[in-house]
């Protein structure tokens, strides 16, 4: 039987949505596997709609269920209908439109909330046992919902690489354990099953992105069995 995995997206583009490269490098990943990919996304505004050629906000308003509908070509559903019975995983592309429409880490940093049809499926999921794969930005959703978990969201040290860095440290004072990692590793919580990688935390050319997010799905599947 093909394995059955959920992808929950946040929008569409990396300002405020759903990084598009690492949402179609999971969707493709997953595909090559043989695995059935099925996208959900919470029926919500949008925290704001961000210009991405000036990188500014605008008076636009956008919804968040909407917007990922252009990434799954139409062929989404409403995240509060998701089933976790029906599931063998889930993972979640990174963006800011995770640390700003999935949870409030954009505007408060480790004191955020998690939106609530968020945190309840991927504590669906955990309760479970089943496999989570975090990348970019999300791995934050486990830090704040799994207190001393273990994540990598690329290296704790800032620098032209590694522009975000610090996200490592706040993963850090949420009671976590932080994993330096390549981009093109992951590292595995065996654990709690959380699979993270590192993604567009990192500068570096798409191709290493792409073959991160595919070590990423690897391990997410294998831990399904």
């Amino acid at each position: 039987m093909a394995k059955k995995v959920a992808v929950i997206l946040a929008g569409c583009g990396v300002y405020d949505g759903s990084e598009i490269h690492e949402s179609s490098a999971v969707y493709v990943h997953l595909s090559r596997a043989g695995a059935q990919t099925e996208f959900f996304a919470p029926n919500i505004d949008q925290m704001h709609v961000v210009n991405h050629i000036k990188g500014l906000p605008t008076e636009d308003k956008r919804n968040v269920l909407e917007e990922s509908a252009r990434i799954a070509r139409g062929n989404i559903k409403d995240l509060k209908d998701l089933d976790v019975s029906e599931y063998d995983a889930v993972i979640i592309p990174g963006g800011f439109g995770v640390a700003k429409n999935l949870s409030t880490w954009a505007v408060k940093g480790k004191d955020c909330s998690v939106a609530k049809e968020v945190e309840a499926v991927i504590k669906g999921f955990h309760g479970a046992k089943k496999p989570i794969g975090l990348c970019c930005i999300s791995p934050v959703l486990a830090a704040k919902l799994f207190p001393g978990c273990e994540l990598t969201v690329g290296c704790d040290t800032e620098c032209e690489k590694w522009p975000y860095a610090g996200t490592a440290a706040a993963i850090k004072e949420l009671g976590c354990k932080h994993i330096n990692k390549q981009v093109s590793e992951v590292h595995v919580d065996a654990k709690n099953k959380l699979v993270t990688t590192s993604a567009f935390m990192c500068n570096s050319p798409v191709h290493e992105i792409y073959d991160g997010i595919g070590e990423m799905v690897k391990s997410v599947l294998k831990l399904t069995n």
